[in-house]
């Protein structure tokens, strides 16, 4: 099992977002996240969760 873990700079990128609204998203729990150590890393799975919330929530 392979498992991408991204920057918040590079999933505001991914999500064509700014980086404070990713921080944002973390610290009100709609984007989980994980620390290593002192950084911060947004993982492939919890991007698609994100994405996958958005769409229920617009059903």
């Amino acid at each position: 099992m392979t498992v991408q873990a991204y920057t918040v700079e590079q999933v505001a990128e991914i999500l064509n977002i700014g980086r404070d609204k990713v921080y944002f998203l973390i610290r009100t729990g709609q984007l989980r996240s994980i620390k290593i150590g002192k950084l911060r890393r947004i993982t492939d799975r919890h991007i698609a969760e994100f994405v996958t919330s958005l769409e229920e929530a617009n059903r």
